[in-house]
């Protein structure tokens, strides 16, 4: 196979739809655009119009770096918030739209064309496609190195019968991969889903396709830090960790230190992008911070509420509003808020790029973690390194 080469390096970017995977990899397109290589950042066709418009006038005007979309195979009335129908529909139209905008970039200028492909290991099939035109493939996981060495542990695991073909743990309560690792528990594996084997099979497939990609690839990227997860990177011979992706640009009223309110006095709430909880769990949330005295900031999305929007209870908007202790926003730009020095608690589902986050800016956390990965992390935040406690759902 011939190696695709320009004058010119020329990178082709291509994440997972969805924020959490969209967010590192676009921290790091910039950063290697700062390099004087040339990125071509592709994403479908809905998450590229909501990037166009969240962006600033100065990541707009980043020299080296193109933003492209593709479509995503869907129906225009289907629900693109779906994860699980675009990760569906993409395993059947990706690999070809994307081999088509390579050819397409490639024969328009030879100068520029596109020797390496960075994909989300969540759409590693991929890779097959682009290492077809000669393209150099390489794969980046948004999430730990913990959990990426989990996933990369689902043959051994087959063999060694701790879990079936279908993911499913056979009766083993604990999975140790090091010691100097956090165990996970029956329910703490990424894919697990026991009340709901339907999205326990997509996600394992998930994982298997994960699996593939990273041995697939040349060189395998990762968000952390060997510092930060030393014992899991050893397990993975072709790691780079590149983390922690931060953005550099953070000045602003967000990280003033002109402040009205006390240092490290403030609760952040965010639960990221795809968590949701009961409106009765979201009732006792809302009390809590109130009955707290703590002035606090919470993101509230507009499905948070098992995928309804959120209704809160009598009076409380308006008695944290009138006494002002209280701010709810529909979003927030996180990085800005964990550095300003008013905030001290970070109440949070644990993904991991909110993880990073938050240990980046020295914020302690409280957990609250909703699902695959977040459960470990959770263990990392609160038993390996300390710096966090965690929230009893079902407590007083």
């Amino acid at each position: 196979m011939a190696i695709t080469t320009g004058k010119k390096p020329h990178i082709l970017a291509f994440p997972f739809p969805a924020q959490g995977h969209v967010a590192p990899l676009i921290k790091l397109s910039r950063l290697i655009a700062t390099h004087g290589i040339k990125v071509t950042f592709v994403t479908t066709e809905h998450i590229c119009e909501k990037l166009l418009s969240s962006m600033s006038d100065h990541d707009k005007g980043q020299d080296n770096i193109v933003l492209t979309s593709i479509p995503d195979g869907l129906p225009p009335q289907d629900d693109r918030c779906d994860a699980f129908k675009v990760f569906e529909s993409l395993k059947n139209t990706a690999g070809v739209y994307l081999t088509n905008l390579i050819e397409k970039i490639n024969e328009s200028n030879s100068d520029e064309k596109i020797s390496c492909v960075i994909a989300d290991v969540t759409i590693g099939w991929v890779l097959e496609n682009v290492e077809k035109l000669g393209v150099e493939g390489v794969a980046f996981a948004p999430a730990s190195v913990a959990t990426l060495a989990m996933t990369l542990h689902i043959p051994k695991l087959i063999e060694e019968g701790r879990i079936d073909e279908n993911g499913t743990l056979t009766g083993i309560e604990i999975i140790n991969l090091s010691d100097n690792l956090p165990p996970w528990i029956k329910d703490e594996v990424t894919w697990c889903f026991p009340l709901d084997l339907n999205l326990q099979k997509i996600f394992f497939e998930c994982s298997l396709i994960t699996q593939k990609a990273a041995y697939r690839a040349k060189w395998l990227l990762c968000n952390t830090f060997y510092e930060l997860e030393s014992s899991a990177c050893d397990l993975i011979p072709n790691l780079l960790p590149i983390g922690p992706l931060l953005k550099t640009n953070i000045n602003s009223k967000f990280s003033s230190n002109s402040s009205s309110l006390c240092p490290s006095s403030v609760i952040y709430v965010a639960f990221g992008s795809y968590a949701v909880f009961s409106q009765h769990q979201l009732d006792e949330l809302a009390l809590g911070l109130e009955l707290s005295g703590r002035p606090f900031l919470w993101v509230v999305r507009h499905d948070l509420a098992n995928r309804s929007r959120v209704e809160f209870p009598d009076g409380f908007l308006e008695r944290v509003g009138c006494s002002g202790i209280g701010k709810i926003v529909e979003w927030a730009p996180q990085e800005k808020v964990l550095c300003h020095r008013s905030f001290g608690c970070f109440l949070s589902h644990c993904g991991w790029n909110s993880t990073v986050e938050g240990l980046s800016k020295g914020v302690p956390f409280l957990c609250w973690p909703y699902c695959m990965d977040q459960l470990h992390n959770q263990k990392y935040i609160c038993d390996k390194w300390r710096i966090g406690l965690r929230i009893d759902p079902d407590g007083n």
